[in-house]
C-alpha cells in the first residue's frame, strides 16, 4: 500500500530479526541439553518457549517480506495482513505450549525427579544473557509491529523466567526445595498464556475487519455529518487494511445535487477522516433523490427497491468494496 518505508532501514531491521532468530535457536539447543542432563523441567519449559520465540521471529521475518509486496490483481489491497496472519499462528502456538507446560508440571509434581541445581543455574544464566541481547535487537521494531511486539514481550518474560530458574536452582542447592522447579514451571506457563490471550483478541479483530480499537464508530459518523454540505450518510464501514492502514466506505447524502458540489464535499470529508482518525483510504459514494428536475450536473440515485428513500445498510454488500474511488 505504499507506506514509504526506507529500504535501508528495513534491511537493517531484517538483519536484526535474523540475528535474533539465530541466538534463540542456539539458546533453545543449550537449554534442552541442560534440561535433559540436569533433569530440570523448568529449563525444558523455557527452551520450548524460546523455540517458540525463534519460530515467531522467523515467521515474522518471512511475513514482513511478503507484506512488502505491492497490490496486484489477486490481492487488490496488498499483502499487509501477512504479518497479522503470522501473529495469529504464533499466538495460537504460544497458548498451546503454555497449556502443555502446565500438563507437564502436574505430571512432574506427581512423579518428582532429581535435579542438578548448578547446571540449572549456569544454563539459565546463559539464557538470561541471550534473552537480553534478543530483546535489545527487536525493541525498536516492537513499537510498530504486532508480531515483533509479541516476540519482544516473549523475550522479556523469558528473561524474567530465567531469573526465576536461577532462584529455583539456588533453592534446590541450599535448601533441597525441588518443588521450586515446579513452581517456576507454572510461572513460565502463566507468562506464556497471559501473553497469548492478551494479544489474540486484537489479532482476531484485525483479521475479522473490525473497527480499529482506537476509533469510535459513532464519533466518525458524527464528524462526517458535521462536515458542511453533508445532509446524512449510511452504509458506513470502517476496518483495518493491515496493522497500520485503515479504510472507510460510506454512502453520503449531500445537500447539493451536483457532481461538482459532491466533489467538494468528498474532499472535505476525506480531510476530516485523515486528520482526525488517520483514515487515508476512503471510498465515498453519493446517494441522492431520484427526482432531480432538469439539473444537467445532477447525480442519479441508486437503482434499488422501494421509493428511493435511503435505508441504513440497505444496499447489496456484495458491491461494497468494489466502488470507484473517484
Amino acid at each position: 500500500m505504499g507506506q514509504g518505508h526506507d529500504h535501508g532501514t528495513e534491511s537493517m531491521n531484517d538483519g536484526r530479526l535474523a540475528a535474533a532468530v539465530a541466538v534463540n535457536v542456539l539458546l533453545t539447543l543449550a537449554q534442552i541439553i541442560g534440561g535433559v542432563v540436569s533433569g530440570s523441567l523448568s529449563l525444558v519449559a523455557d527452551a520450548l518457549h524460546n523455540l517458540n520465540d525463534a519460530a515467531s521471529l522467523g515467521l515474522a521475518l518471512f511475513a514482513r517480506k511478503i507484506g512488502r509486496r505491492p497490490a496486484d490483481k489477486l490481492m487488490t489491497f496488498g499483502y499487509g495482513r501477512a504479518e497479522i496472519v503470522a501473529a495469529l499462528i504464533n499466538l495460537t502456538t504460544l497458548v498451546i505450549v503454555g497449556l502443555y507446560l502446565i500438563y507437564e508440571a502436574v505430571n512432574r509434581f506427581l512423579d518428582p525427579q532429581p535435579i542438578d541445581g548448578w547446571i540449572v543455574i549456569w544454563v539459565a544464566g546463559i539464557a538470561l544473557a541471550i534473552d537480553v541481547v534478543t530483546a535489545v535487537l527487536v525493541y525498536a521494531q516492537s513499537k510498530t509491529s504486532l508480531n515483533i511486539k509479541a516476540a519482544f514481550l516473549h523475550n522479556v518474560s523469558d528473561a524474567m523466567a530465567s531469573v526465576g530458574v536461577i532462584v529455583a536452582g539456588l533453592l534446590i542447592i541450599f535448601y533441597d526445595l525441588y518443588v521450586a522447579d515446579l513452581i517456576i514451571t507454572l510461572v513460565i506457563s502463566a507468562y506464556v498464556l497471559w501473553q497469548g490471550f492478551s494479544l489474540l483478541p486484537r489479532t482476531i479483530r484485525l483479521l475479522m475487519g473490525a473497527t480499529p480499537d482506537d476509533l469510535e464508530f459513532d464519533r466518525i459518523v458524527a464528524a462526517v455529518q458535521a462536515v458542511p454540505g453533508v445532509r446524512d450518510l449510511h452504509h458506513v464501514h470502517v476496518w483495518s487494511l493491515d496493522e497500520h492502514n485503515r479504510s472507510l466506505e460510506a454512502h453520503i447524502v449531500p445537500e447539493a445535487a451536483s457532481l461538482n458540489a459532491f466533489e467538494q464535499v468528498k474532499a472535505a470529508v476525506r480531510a476530516v477522516l485523515k486528520t482526525e482518525f488517520s483514515i487515508a483510504h476512503a471510498t465515498l459514494e453519493p446517494c441522492l433523490n431520484t427526482y432531480l428536475g432538469s439539473d444537467p450536473g445532477g447525480i442519479k440515485a441508486h437503482a434499488g427497491k422501494g421509493d428511493g428513500r435511503h435505508h441504513h445498510h440497505g444496499h447489496d454488500h456484495g458491491q461494497g468494496r468494489g466502488h470507484s474511488h473517484g
